[in-house]
């Protein structure tokens, strides 16, 4: 098989499909990307770590038949390396050979049979739902980022996902913090699911969106999997079995005080006091009559503050929280104002915005006198 494609193209599809490449696996064609014909005018790579796996289409001038695995990374780094203008691949199978010439520059990359490539799920048209690209991919990248990195707790890594006729929300939580959004997003779904999907898979998939113009993403659940379908581009992942933790109950019922505050002008207070929140040390936010005063103090590096006026009328308390994480729900605010709310020293704060679409819970530090 020979396939002729621009470099361009091909790279770019390269580097995609090399997200799931695995990088550590006993099974060395989990390290291959699969490099096949759909069509004279259309070639499919796709590449699996057996957790996560993709599937994309590629322009490009077919003559023959024949699929191989070829090395994934080595592949990549080989048609980048190659001068501007079309790119030329020689597919032998009975080799096991891709012969890749662009140019004067010739490289064999000796490949795996594509029989032992695991055969990776299918979109199924009976299981399969529509859900809004664009309310999705917003959701992802504003919960995203509260999801644990802990894989001793695998539930936690993940983020559940509810899909509804109308609506679709998302809930991540790493015990210090939780964040809760809740988007309109027309789907054909026909009655509501819940499930829990790895937070990688789902950056991946908003990645993917981000670079489409397709309006809806096709969506399919079935046997453990959820299929994401993008135009040419298949998205495939595990779920994630175990219960996810009841975060209706961690919400406190009320709060006792509340400021609105410019979202940009704290984010720049908490990147500048933040400099001197070092070595774990947390940023200290003390409410007074008429302000805030954002600090940080580290031994040995020095100290920081800073005042911002704020309508607050309330007793003077002093809450600490860490500040990447104090960053990360401020970031997810959406609207100019934010709303703060606190109850005391030692109880959750909450970030949101004007209506309460999103939520974001965050465990206070103790402070030390």
């Amino acid at each position: 098989m020979q396939i002729t494609c621009p470099k361009e193209i091909l790279l770019d599809k390269l580097q995609i499909v090399s997200k799931t490449v695995a990088t550590k696996s006993a099974m060395p064609v989990l390290s291959g990307i699969r490099v096949s014909r759909l069509s004279d005018e259309m070639m499919e790579l796709a590449s699996t770590d057996m957790d996560l796996s993709l599937r994309l289409a590629v322009n490009a001038s077919i003559e023959g038949q024949g699929a191989v695995v070829a090395p994934g990374r080595l592949l990549t780094d080989v048609v980048r390396s190659l001068p501007a203008g079309d790119v030329l691949m020689n597919i032998n199978t009975s080799e096991q050979t891709a012969t890749v010439t662009s140019g004067q520059a010739t490289f064999t990359l000796n490949c795996l049979p594509a029989a032992d490539f695991p055969r990776l799920p299918e979109i199924r048209e009976e299981d399969t739902f529509d859900v809004e690209k664009n309310p999705l991919m917003a959701t992802i990248n504003t919960v995203a980022r509260a999801a644990s990195r802990d894989e001793t707790r695998p539930v936690l890594t993940g983020i559940l996902v509810k899909f509804k006729k109308e609506t679709l929300k998302m809930v991540s939580t790493d015990s210090y913090r939780l964040s809760v959004r809740e988007t309109g997003a027309r789907s054909s779904l026909p009655e509501k699911r819940a499930i829990i999907v790895p937070r990688t898979s789902l950056e991946e998939l908003a990645r993917l969106c981000s670079g489409s113009d397709a309006e809806n993403v096709k969506v399919s659940i079935v046997d453990g999997q959820i299929i994401f379908g993008i135009n040419e581009t298949i998205l495939a992942s595990r779920l994630i079995e175990g219960q996810f933790p009841n975060y209706q109950q961690l919400l406190p019922d009320e709060f006792k005080h509340e400021i609105s505050i410019d979202r940009d002008e704290i984010l720049e207070v908490i990147a500048r006091i933040g400099l001197m929140a070092q070595k774990n040390a947390p940023l200290r936010l003390r409410f007074t009559s008429g302000e805030i005063t954002v600090s940080a103090q580290t031994p040995q590096v020095g100290e920081a503050s800073e005042a911002v006026p704020v309508s607050y009328t309330g007793e003077e308390i002093e809450v600490g929280f860490n500040p990447e994480f104090l960053r990360d729900g401020f970031e997810s605010v959406d609207e100019e104002q934010a709303f703060l709310r606190v109850i005391s020293p030692l109880r959750p704060g909450l970030i949101k915005g004007s209506g309460d679409d999103f939520l974001y819970l965050i465990m206070p530090v103790r402070l030390s006198a």
